[in-house]
Formats: C-alpha cells, sequence, structure tokens
C-alpha cells in the first residue's frame, strides 16, 4: 500500500534517540539469546559454511515467520486531502492504496480511526539487501518491521541473520533532522573522531538513517572512512532505524520474498516532506505503524532495541563486560533536548558538541557555569541568544518546561560531557566519548574496586590504552599485580599488545600470570583459522578414542601441543611439555565445561583462585606465551614477550625455526611472507643479541652457543640455527671464530697449514717448537699428549683423509687401467680392503647418535646430505662391479661398472674442497646451476624431439630399427646444436654408398626417400631445410642464450649470498671430521674394532664432544643467562636509538611537530577569531542598545516640549519604536544632576540587573526573597501588587504594548515596578503616592526621577542579555531619594 505519488511540503523530521525501560517479556522471544559468546560465534562461523544461495533461503524462510508489518485493514476518509487532491484515509494512505477487504462496508463501522482497532499486523514484504542505484556496488541489509516487534528478535536477526559481530558499544547520534552547517574544523574533528571510535572498539553507530541533518554527516563520515581505508581495517557498521511511512521510494523495496538485492533510487528533489535512506548506512531498520508521512514512529522502538542492547553481555577474551551505550548530541531542536533528557534520565551518558548550533550550544553555555550560576533567568537569557526564532516561536509553558529539563540535564555532570575542540585539552571526538563512559562508570553501580575494574575492561574491551594511561593507571588507583592477571590473560587472547604491554609495566610478572590451567585454556581457545590448530587436531584425530567410562577431561593436552611443537622444532629436540603417567589426574582442576570467561561461568579470575598447593607453573611461561603467540603470527604480541626472556638468542631461533617450518603448510601467501619476514626479524634479533655478548666477552658468548637449554627441549644455540637454516647467525663472525677454533682442536689458529702438513709428514717435527698449542702444559710438554693433541685436530684429520682419498683415487685408477686381470692382484686387494674401511666408516656415521635421536631420525639425517647419498651410490655401484668382476663371464661388464664407479668417487671430491674458502663457494654455484639446468634440458628435449621426429619422418620411410631410430630422432638432432649437420637433409652431399637402400645393414643408416632413376633425392629439400634453419634458431640462439641468462642470473644470486652459504654449509664438515676417528683409511678400521668393543662389549655409550654441546652448573648457567638479559636490554635500547634516528622517522617526527604546530595555530586562530567575534557581537548589542537609548532620549525631550517635530534625525533601525518615556517634567528636574536630585540616565547595555520575567512567575512574595528588595512598607502602593498581568500575545508582530517583562531585581535607591507604568495617569498616580510617603515620614518629598530603560547602574552583575529585538524601553526604575540612605 504504497503512495504512487509523494508530496511536497516544508517540515521534515528530526532524529531522536531515548533509552526507556524495556519489557522483560522481549526476552523470551529468541530462545538461549543470552548464550555464552562463544556460542554465538560457532553458530556464526557455521552460518559462514554455506552459500550465499543457502543464506538467502534461510532468510526468506525465517524473516516472515518471526518478523511482521503493519496494515491498515479499515478506511476512514480523513478531513484532509493529499497535495494531489485525492481522498485519504486516517492512516494517510489513498483508498487505491488499501487492501481490498479495508474498502468494503464493514461491521463495525465506526467515524473514528483506531489504530489499535483498524491496523493489523502480517508478515513483512520488505527484506533482503539493497543496493543504491548509480552509487557503486555497495550492499547493505535492511527490513521493515512493526513498530511492535520484539527487540530480541531485531538483535536475532543482526547477528545471526545479517552476521554482525557483537558490538563492544553503542554510539547513538541523534541532533537536527534538517540540514545545518558546521564549521569545516568541527566537521572534519566530529567525522574522525566518531569513526574513529566506532572502527577502534568495535561499536555500531545507530542513527535515524535518512540523508538528511546529523545522520547525513554521519554517513559522510563512514563514507570517507571506506575510502581511505585498507580492506583489512573493517567496515563500520552503521544501522539506520528509520519510519517505514516516511521513506521516499519505499515501494522499491517492496519483495515478499525477499530482495536480493533490492535496488533503491535516491531523489531528494521529489522527496517533497518525505526521506530518502542514507547511501553511506550499512544496515537499515525501517519501523512501520501502518500509516504514511507521520514521523517519530521509530524512536520508542529504537530506544527498546539500544536498552536491549545494553543489557547484553559481550564476551572476547576473557573480558565480559554489559555493551555500553553513548548518546552523541549535535544541534537539535526540542526532539533532541527530550532526548538527551530521557538518556540522562536514564543513566545513558551524553556527548554534546559545543558550536554545532541550537540545544548543543545551549546546553554547552549553560553546562559551563558554576552550578550557583545556573538559574533560570540565566538558562532563558541562553536560549534567547542561540535559539532566537525558536525561542520567540515557543509558549510561557514550553519555555518553562524547557528551562526545567536542561536544569536536570546540566545538573547530571557525571552523564554529560561538553567536547569543546581546542578547549580544556580536549582535541579528539573520539578520546572525548570514551572518557564520558568512563566518567559515567563511576556512578554508584559500582563501588571501590569493582568500579576500577568495570573501567579497565571497557578499555581492554575498546582497546583504547590511551583511555586506559590517562584515565585509568593514574595516582588515585593503585593496582596490585594480581588484580591485573584476569584482564591482563584478556589482552593476550584477543591480541592487545599495547594493553599488555601497559600490565607488564604495572607489575604484571609473567612467571606468576601462566600456571598449567591458563596455558592449556590458551591451547583450547586458539583461533580456528590458525595452521597450528588444523595440526593440532590432526594430532587428536589420530590419538585413540578414550573409554566412556573415562574421567572428563579436555581432549587437547599439553602433551598433544608437545608433540606438534617437536614436528616443528625438530626431532632433536625433547618434548617441551611432558605426557603425563598413567594414573596422573588432569592437571586441569577446574571442570572444563564451566571454564568461560563470562558471567555465567567461572571468569577469568577463579583460575588464579587456588589453593597455594594446586598452583602449577611451567618450567618457562615466558616460554611458553611466546610460542603461543609466535604459532598464530602475531608479531607485536610476540615481540613483547620475546623482551622478558632470558634465554632470548635460544627462542629467537626456536621462534625463527617454527615460523619456516608453518610456512611451508601456510596456502595464504599474504601469510606465508608475513611468516617468512617474522622468520628473518627473530634471527636478526638473534644476530643483534650475540653480537652485544661477543663484543664484551667472546669466551662467555660462544658459551652460550654450545650452553645446552634445558627449557628448549635441551638443544644448543647452534644446533637450532643449523636446523633452522639461518645462515645469518651461523656467518657471524663470532660462530666462524668459534668454529675455526672447533676445526683446529688443541692447536692455536695461527699455525700455518704448511707446518701441519709439514708434521703430518715428518711427526717427528712435533717435538719442535714448529707446532704450537693452545694449552701451556702441552706447549711445553714434548710427549706422547702432544703427539695425540695434534692428531686428534679435525683439521689434522682432514688432510690425513684427503691425502688417504687421492692415494685410492691413484690407486683404482692404476688397477682400472693398468692392472685389472682376471685374477685380482695385490693392488686390487688393496682397494677392496680401502673400500670396507670406507663402508665401515659409513656405518659409523649413519648408527652415531650422541644425541639419543633415535635410529631413526639419525637416519633421516644421514641420508638428508647430498654427499652421503652419493658415497652409498658409490658404494653400492663398487659392489655390482666387484660380483660382475667375480664372474668370469660379466669381467668386463664388471671393469665397466668399475668405471663408470670412479667417476662417482672423482665427483666426492667436491665435497672435500667445500672447505676451501676459494672454491668452496663456486661449489655451491655449481650446485644451484645444476637445477637450471636440469629445467633447460626440459625445454630442449621439447625441441629436439618434435625437429627428430619430423626429419625422420620425412627423410626415412619406415625405419624398423630402434637404434637407428634413436640416432636419427635424438642423437643427430642433438648433435646439430654443436654444428655437426647431417649430410643428405639438403639433398647436395647425397650418396647411396653412405646409406643402405632397404635398412639391412647395421652399420648405416636407411637411405632417405629418392628417385629409383634418377638417383636423386624423392624429399621436398626447401622443407627440411626451412626446418633445419627453424631449429637452429630456436635452439642454437634462443635456448642457449636463456640457458647462458640463467646462470648469469643464478650466478649473481649466489654471489651475493655465496659467503654465507659457504659458512653455513662449513658447519657441517667440520662437524663431521670433529667427531670422526683420527687415523684415515684404511687404517681407521683399527678405530672402527676399538668402536665395537667399547659399544658392543663395554656397552659405553656414544658422547657428543663438549666443545659442541655442554650442560653448564645452575649457578654458572643462571650467572651467563643474566649476563645475556643484560646486554638483550642494552640491544633493544640501542634499536629504538637507531630507530629513532633513521631519516625516515626523523623526517616523520618532524611531520608530525609540523602538524603539531599547525593544529596549535588553527587553534590559536580560531580562539581568535571566536574571540572577536564574540566582541563584535557585544558591539553591535551595544550600538542597538544606545541607539534605542537616544531614540528614548529625542522621544522624551520632543515629548517634554523641548523639540520640535521638524528635522528630528532618525536613527537606522529604531526609527519605528514607540516611546516609552512616561508623561511628566517637574519643575527642578534636570538631565545630569547629582544622584538623588533629578533624573540619571545609564547606557542600555549588558550591564544591568534586571532579568525578564513573564506575568505569573514571579510574585511579590518572591521577589522579598530574593533580597536587595524593599519591604511593601516603604514602597508606594503604586509598586506593590502580585505581579499579575494580562497574558501577552506571541509572535514577529506582537506590539511593543503587548509586551510587558517584569523587572524582578532592584539595586540600592532603587525599587521595581511589579506591575507595568502606563501613560500620563499611572506617572501622575505614582507620584503622588511618593509625595504621600514622604509626608507621613515628616519630611519633604525630594524630585522623582527614571532611571532608564533596563537599569544599568554601576557596579551591578552581568547575568543577562540586551534585547533580542528592537522595541521600546520595556523595563523602567523608579528612582526614590528618600530610601537612599535605607541601607537596602
Amino acid at each position: 500500500m504504497e503512495p504512487p505519488t509523494l508530496r511536497k511540503a516544508g517540515s521534515k523530521q528530526e532524529e531522536g534517540f531515548g533509552v526507556q525501560p524495556s519489557s522483560m517479556a522481549d526476552l523470551g522471544m529468541v530462545p538461549s539469546l543470552r548464550r555464552s559468546n562463544s556460542s554465538l560465534s560457532k553458530t556464526r562461523r557455521l552460518h559462514h559454511l554455506f552459500s550465499n544461495s543457502a543464506k538467502q533461503e534461510n532468510l526468506s524462510s525465517w524473516v516472515p515467520q518471526s518478523i511482521k508489518k503493519k496494515e491498515c485493514v479499515y478506511f476512514v476518509e480523513s478531513s484532509k486531502l493529499s497535495d494531489a487532491g485525492k481522498v485519504v484515509c486516517e492512516c494517510g494512505y489513498t483508498r487505491q492504496q488499501h487492501l481490498e477487504e479495508a474498502t468494503r462496508p464493514h461491521t463495525l463501522q465506526s467515524k473514528d480511526w483506531d489504530p489499535k482497532k483498524h491496523v493489523q499486523e502480517m508478515p513483512t514484504d520488505a527484506f533482503g539487501d539493497i543496493v543504491f542505484t548509480g552509487l557503486g556496488q555497495k550492499v547493505g541489509k535492511y527490513v521493515r518491521l512493526s513498530q511492535d516487534t520484539p527487540p530480541s528478535v531485531i538483535y536475532h536477526l543482526m547477528t545471526q541473520y545479517w552476521g554482525l559481530d557483537v558490538p563492544n558499544l553503542l554510539i547513538s547520534v541523534t541532533g537536527g533532522a534538517k540540514d545545518f552547517n558546521m564549521k569545516p574544523r568541527l566537521k572534519s574533528v566530529f567525522r574522525r573522531g566518531l569513526v574513529k571510535v566506532a572502527q577502534t572498539t568495535g561499536a555500531w553507530i545507530i542513527t535515524g538513517g535518512s540523508h538528511t541533518g546529523v545522520m547525513k554527516q554521519v554517513g559522510e563520515a563512514v563514507r570517507d572512512f571506506t575510502l581511505s581505508s585498507s580492506c583489512n581495517e573493517g567496515e563500520v557498521v552503521t544501522v539506520g532505524i528509520a519510519t517505514w511511512g516516511t521513506v521516499h521510494n519505499r515501494e522499491g523495496l517492496i519483495h515478499p520474498s525477499g530482495g536480493f538485492p533490492a535496488e533503491y533510487i535516491m531523489d531528494e528533489e521529489g522527496q517533497g516532506h518525505l526521506t530518502c535512506l542514507d547511501s553511506n548506512h550499512s544496515h537499515f531498520i525501517l519501523v512501520d505503524d501502518g500509516t504514511h508521512g507521520r514521523y517519530g514512529v521509530e524512536i520508542a522502538l529504537r530506544t527498546k532495541l539500544e536498552k536491549f542492547i545494553s543489557e547484553q553481555t559481550k564476551e572476547r577474551g576473557g573480558v565480559a563486560i554489559k555493551i555500553p551505550v553513548v548518546c552523541v548530541v549535535l544541534e537539535g531542536g526540542p526532539g533532541t533536548l527530550h532526548t538527551i533528557y530521557n538518556a540522562i534520565t536514564n543513566g545513558t551518558p551524553c556527548v554534546v558538541m559545543e558550536g554545532s548550533g541550537r540545544v548543543a550550544d545551549v546546553i554547552a553555555q549553560v553546562a559551563g557555569l558554576p552550578v550557583s550560576e545556573i538559574t533560570i533567568s540565566r538558562i532563558q537569557q541562553t536560549l534567547s541568544l542561540f535559539s532566537q526564532e525558536m525561542f520567540e516561536t515557543l509558549s510561557e509553558s514550553r519555555i518553562v518546561e524547557w528551562t526545567k529539563k536542561i536544569q536536570d540535564i546540566v545538573r547530571k555532570r557525571q552523564l554529560l560531557t561538553i567536547f569543546r575542540e581546542g578547549k580544556d585539552g580536549q582535541e579528539d571526538m573520539d578520546v572525548a566519548i570514551l572518557q564520558a563512559l568512563l566518567k559515567a562508570s563511576r556512578s554508584h553501580d559500582y563501588f571501590g574496586h569493582e568500579n576500577w575494574d568495570h573501567q579497565l575492561k571497557l578499555a581492554v574491551a575498546w582497546n583504547r590504552v590511551d583511555i586506559a594511561r590517562s584515565e585509568i593507571f593514574s595516582d588515585e588507583r593503585q593496582w596490585k599485580p594480581s588484580e591485573l592477571h584476569p584482564v591482563m590473560m584478556a589482552a593476550l587472547i584477543s591480541n592487545k599488545p599495547e594493553f599488555v604491554k601497559l600490565f607488564l609495566e604495572n607489575g604484571v610478572r609473567l612467571k606468576e600470570l601462566v600456571t598449567w590451567d591458563t596455558l592449556l585454556y590458551l591451547y583450547q581457545h586458539l583461533d580456528p583459522s590458525c595452521l597450528f590448530h588444523s595440526k593440532l587436531q590432526k594430532v587428536l584425530a589420530e590419538e585413540p578414542e578414550r573409554p566412556a567410562c573415562g574421567p572428563t577431561a579436555p581432549r587437547v593436552q599439553m602433551h598433544h601441543v608437545a608433540q606438534v611443537l617437536r614436528e616443528l622444532l625438530g626431532d632433536f629436540t625433547q618434548p617441551l611439555y611432558p605426557r603425563p603417567r598413567t594414573g596422573d589426574r588432569p592437571r586441569l582442576l577446574l571442570p572444563v565445561p564451566n571454564i568461560k570467561l563470562n558471567m555465567q561461568g567461572v571468569s577469568l579470575r577463579s583460575l588464579y583462585k587456588r589453593s597455594s598447593g594446586h598452583v602449577g607453573f611451567t618450567m618457562d611461561p615466558v616460554r611458553d606465551l611466546l610460542i603461543w603467540a609466535i604459532i598464530q603470527n602475531r608479531r607485536e604480541l610476540a615481540e613483547i614477550i620475546w623482551a622478558q626472556s632470558q634465554d632470548c638468542i635460544v627462542a629467537a631461533l626456536a621462534c625463527s625455526k617454527i615460523l619456516k617450518e608453518l610456512s611451508k603448510e601456510e596456502e595464504d601467501t599474504d601469510s606465508l611472507e608475513e611468516m617468512l619476514a617474522l622468520a628473518d626479524e627473530y634471527e636478526h634479533r638473534a644476530v643483534g643479541v650475540f653480537t652485544e655478548c661477543y663484543r664484551k666477552d667472546e669466551e662467555r658468548a660462544q658459551k652460550l652457543l654450545t650452553r645446552v637449554s634445558e627449557a628448549w627441549g635441551k638443544t644448543t644455540c647452534l644446533q637450532l640455527a643449523l636446523e633452522a637454516k639461518d645462515m645469518k647467525f651461523v656467518s657471524h663472525g663470532g660462530i666462524q671464530a668459534f668454529l675455526t677454533k672447533v676445526w683446529w682442536g688443541q692447536l692455536c689458529v695461527d699455525n700455518g697449514l704448511w707446518r701441519v702438513i709439514l708434521c703430518m709428514l715428518a711427526f717427528p717435527l712435533l717435538y719442535t717448537n714448529l707446532i704450537s698449542f693452545r694449552e701451556r702444559k702441552l706447549q711445553a710438554r714434548r710427549g706422547l699428549l702432544r703427539v695425540r693433541a695434534f692428531f686428534n685436530a679435525p683439521v689434522v684429520i682432514f688432510h690425513l683423509n684427503v691425502l688417504s682419498y687421492f692415494v685410492f683415487l691413484c690407486l683404482f685408477a692404476y688397477v682400472l687401467m693398468v692392472d685389472f686381470r682376471p685374477t685380482p692382484s695385490w693392488c686390487e686387494y688393496l682397494i677392496y680392503v680401502w673400500l670396507f674401511s670406507l663402508v665401515c666408516e659409513e656405518l659409523r656415521q649413519l648408527f652415531y647418535d650422541p644425541d639419543e635421536f633415535g635410529l631413526t631420525k639419525v637416519a633421516f639425517l644421514y641420508f638428508s646430505d647430498f654427499w652421503n647419498k652419493l658415497d652409498i651410490g658409490a658404494i653400492l655401484l663398487f659392489i655390482a662391479g666387484l660380483t660382475c668382476r667375480l664372474i668370469p663371464g660379466l669381467l668386463y661388464s664388471g671393469r665397466v661398472i668399475l668405471s663408470l664407479d670412479f667417476i662417482m668417487f672423482c665427483l666426492r671430491l667436491m665435497h672435500i674442497f667445500t672447505i676451501s674458502k676459494t672454491l668452496g663457494p663456486k661449489i655451491i654455484i655449481v650446485k644451484r646451476m645444476m637445477k637450471d639446468v636440469f629445467f633447460f634440458l626440459f625445454l630442449l628435449a621439447v625441441w629436439v624431439v618434435s625437429f627428430g621426429v619430423a626429419k625422420q619422418a620425412i627423410l626415412i620411410h619406415n625405419e624398423s630399427r630402434v637404434d637407428w631410430i634413436f640416432r636419427g630422432v635424438v642423437y643427430q638432432s642433438y648433435l646439430t646444436i654443436f654444428g655437426q649437420m647431417p649430410a643428405y637433409i639438403d639433398g647436395v652431399n647425397f650418396s647411396l654408398e653412405q646409406c643402405s637402400p632397404n635398412g639391412t645393414d647395421p652399420y648405416k643408416p636407411k637411405c632417405p626417400e629418392s628417385d629409383a632413376v634418377r638417383h636423386e633425392p624423392a624429399f621436398p629439400e626447401w622443407l627440411t631445410v626451412t626446418l633445419l634453419c627453424l631449429y637452429l634458431l630456436f635452439t642454437n640462439i634462443l635456448l642457449l642464450n636463456l640457458l647462458i641468462a640463467m646462470f648469469n642470473y643464478t650466478f649473481q644470486q649466489v654471489q651475493e649470498h655465496t659467503d654465507q652459504i659457504w659458512k653455513f654449509q662449513r658447519h657441517d664438515l667440520i662437524e663431521e671430521y670433529h667427531s670422526r676417528p683420527p687415523a684415515p683409511p684404511p687404517f681407521i678400521l683399527l678405530s672402527h674394532l676399538h668402536l665395537v668393543i667399547k659399544r658392543v662389549v663395554l656397552k659405553i655409550p656414544a658422547k657428543r664432544h663438549k666443545q659442541l654441546k655442554s650442560k653448564l652448573e645452575k649457578n654458572e648457567e643462571s650467572a651467563l643467562l643474566s649476563w645475556e638479559t643484560y646486554l638483550k636490554d642494552n640491544y633493544l635500547q640501542n634499536q629504538q636509538c637507531q630507530h629513532k634516528q633513521r631519516p625516515e622517522r626523523q623526517i616523520q617526527d618532524i611531520g608530525n611537530r609540523v602538524n603539531t604546530v599547525v593544529d596549535l595555530l588553527e587553534r590559536e586562530s580560531l580562539k581568535r577569531s571566536g574571540s572577536m567575534e564574540q566582541r563584535l557581537a557585544s558591539l553591535e548589542a551595544q550600538v542597538a542598545q544606545t541607539s534605542r537609548a537616544l531614540h528614548w532620549i529625542m522621544t522624551a525631550l520632543r515629548d517634554s516640549g523641548f523639540g520640535s517635530e521638524e528635522g528630528v534625525p532618525t536613527l537606522d533601525g529604531v526609527s519605528h519604536l514607540r516611546p516609552a518615556l512616561l508623561h511628566g517634567r517637574q519643575e527642578g528636574q534636570g538631565l545630569g544632576r547629582p544622584r538623588g536630585k533629578g533624573i540619571t540616565l545609564s547606557s542600555w547595555g549588558r550591564d544591568f540587573s534586571a532579568c525578564s520575567q513573564r506575568p505569573g512567575s514571579l510574585g511579590w512574595d518572591q521577589l522579598q526573597r530574593r533580597g536587595r528588595t524593599h519591604r511593601p512598607a516603604e514602597l508606594p502602593r503604586a509598586l506593590r501588587g502580585s505581579g499579575s498581568a494580562p497574558s501577552e500575545p506571541h509572535g514577529p508582530h506582537r506590539t511593543a504594548r503587548a509586551r510587558k517583562p517584569w523587572l524582578v531585581r532592584t539595586q540600592p535607591h532603587a525599587a521595581a515596578c511589579d506591575h507595568p507604568v502606563e501613560a500620563e495617569s499611572g506617572w501622575s498616580h505614582l507620584q503622588e503616592e511618593h509625595k504621600e510617603n514622604a509626608g507621613s515620614a515628616g519630611r519633604e518629598a525630594p524630585p522623582l526621577g527614571i532611571l532608564g530603560p533596563a537599569g544599568g547602574l554601576p557596579g551591578t552583575r552581568r547575568d543577562a542579555a540586551p534585547e533580542a529585538e528592537a522595541g521600546p524601553p520595556s523595563r523602567v526604575l523608579v528612582f526614590l531619594p528618600e530610601l537612599a540612605g535605607s541601607g537596602h
């Protein structure tokens, strides 16, 4: 029933806001609405799994069943016609727009239209998605619903079907619905502040939803934020609650089955007295009461909805609070004042923006006064000053009502906040809104600690650490660390690093915070989108199900977490959290179903309220929180926690390892890049801290490398760095110096290599001083200890093995080329023994497990090395060749296999040369280029095969020999690249002697297609030549140059990091020869025999040398970690200083300072301009008052006979005023005489002591109580009375006589007229009474004078405003000289 044409009128709606108590019956409309927010979020996530079509289907079925609209079912003709002249119903709709049964004769016909009887609810026909035509593709949500819809149903629709998150704050913006002008700076401050507070706190903004007034300002603010923000900053939820019957073009929204989307057309020019919806709002609730064109229908439902939302509990991250509501006021009129009054009455804080106009400015001006000065007269003056047009149209009763409401509003200062931009330290609107909520929370609802705790919960929920620093953590309240534990956990869970940092600054200790229960809770509530969560679920899925009768315990246990962490850190680490032994009860002491961080369940605080004997703290709480933050890729949080760690180098390397492992399984490219960047950052921190340590003390720094860290799975820094492939860390100069020290063993590093080789060849030289040792006792002695120390040095072992390997290769080559007989010679037997020693050494390396990793892990580590694979391949190939060699019929095959095996043994030399600083990097480059060659061969094979097959098919007919097919297709095509052209491809060098016509000769290829008669080629030569040219073009020029370019790129790429790669791989060689027996092959068999006796017979386990892994004593380890922590703090301070000194940061600081200075200058300019405006306004008022006073003087003089009507000058703007001076001039009354002897005139300005009071408001009894008034007995009868007078007309055309304000206060020596003194008779009567009073007192009556309009006596207070409009003097003070000394 929509109107086809919309009427035009000048009135528009005014948006309102109020908080009225909602019926508790509304809560029962949606079952389980007050359930925990965790279940709400789970339900919402399930909804997101459905497709859009499924969502629309669910919405289309639920909305008509749960939400109704209102329809007029009985047509009652109205006395008013529509703009088009049509007959309409009392509801505002025409007869055609009603239902058919509404126009039929009704059994209960009545002349009066009653909405309770004649309007019925029906299923709604307007809901779904809304798109504004021509304004982009932004899609919003809308619904048409009855004004009687329970708020619980609306809230369920918004959170479940519209998918809105439960807000942390509700911001209700109210004000003028008419378009009003705001100063550009004030508008910018409002827009920026409103959107900032909504975006940072996760708030909902509720407005009237129309494209006008304050709602338009809110929409434009949201639009500007959306255009300037990135996609990951989130959308600001803006809910518009409007009246359905006042929406223009609403017929386009009607879709009985839902509009997906419905197109809405904004037509501001043709909207008439209706309004258009604002396109910048995201959601619309259109309230229907069955009428058309009536505003304000939505106010009651909006009030109930806001009240209902404010009663809901929002839980996130352990903080459970009721959703706070705040009202923001801009400009406004009577409806806005009523809205503010209702909000204040119901305890809702209000923020009024000064400078926005009308009611907002009136409240702001009055609220700035001291309580003693907030009088009725002062409020009325302010109303007349800021709302003059509206003030003149109000009746006396409305003015009194307004005055009373404003008084009640400003008296509740704890709920009222005035935002004065640039004043009182207020700069940002968002801060003012949040401060208003905190100020309101300091009410009678909370006392003592509960009050502060509630404020802190609000700040954490809003994620506004600036508010917490300035308002909560002040000198007024001293927090105990234990009181901050619940909110600290909430900040951790909800990823609010600034609050974590704030709590740590205020005394929270992580060692006291993290217990087994809290840590388990953290892992049980991981973000489902986290990759670690999915890995943890896989581990749980692989675990066998527990019996149903078993004890109730959470599925996720810490040993499950430890299993996943070991996969990430590596099997070389021990589990960080042990598996509970059989029979142990779960560590979690609280029943799991009750661990909820809301008001209904067990709060986080209860996790810490346990008996002292049951609190179980973890080994390293900082480590536990750091891992928990890293696996969720929370950069800022992990950075803060890492700064609290002691074992910081190991922690940084472990974080790098975890992140790199997680990145391998991450599918999202952005998350993968973030993980790798964060891993590099932690590697850089490890390098930075180690650099600080190495600069201070090299020996202690090297101890940090090999120290076994119990907290990190009994591993070392060096092991973690190697496993994480942190090349920057391993290539550090201090670590390379340590590796060099290990490489040289007990020898001095400065020994020349030639000395070592010389002593190897002639070991008696060791008894000389040719070789120097680090230890003094070895340097002094000349015995076997010196020889043992020399030959146990890895550098000596390496060169002995190199020498031995060269001898082996030479002997192997000699046997293959010279001495390979059917019966093996002694040289060949020596090779067999030599190879057997190599096999024994490879087996020793395979089973060598000093860290007790297990055979599987050791085997995996062994075969992950390329050189070990090459050794195994060479050994297996040698065994195959030896087997063939021992079989007489396969002797030659054995020699061929052994020859190929010799190539593999020669390739093994490349590994030996990796220790060289010159050759090592080149070998790395060669290995990388081998990968390029592999991919190049794939491209080359495509061209070779394609050309070869085409060439073979064109030239040769039915070649059946496979070997010659391979030669023609692959071999000849490949050789063509290098210039070996086929002789017969062009027919020039064709000869039958070089080929076999039938293909029967096994040593000749088959002849190409030819003419048997002329003995000439029959194939198309032009085609084969063209194919050959194209083939050479692409292969020789394109592909070969591509290969060269790939090699060049690889070389440049590797060359930049080749030093780091070489230093990283150098460790593997040093560690290999550090653990290798000193004797070279084949003498190494003696060492292997010794190891067999030691391990198998004597059962002595293998031990890693202390130089690579050492366990320190507790005292020594504690001192070392303290020293490391101290240097870590120095490193962080240096990093902060360097960050501040960076050019980018300095430029940013300078820019911020310039902006600050500009803001200050702008504020100062605004202050000056505002002050100038006030002074000009005051000056204009003074000039106007002076003009009226001069006109009054001229009129008085003319009436007294001192002038004529001719040539009277006219005063602009005041010539129309009627004279106000009463008739009469007595003898002796001159102008300018001393006080008490004549008439004294005072300028009519702002300094007067008279207030305007309407008749009937104050009588004489009230004047008496004011003080400084005369007793009735002392005044003439003309000055006494009740103050009553006939009511005066209102409006701009009222006459001067009708306008009768009354004086309510006098100064000494003056008395006030309590009723109007009019005309000549009144003045004479007053004079007579004055004479009678003087005669009764026994003295002569002095002259009686007029003290001009409105007093203006010197020394009076400035508590009244000048007249709002021009007119005759309406206030008369009568000077009584006989009372000059009375003291009144």
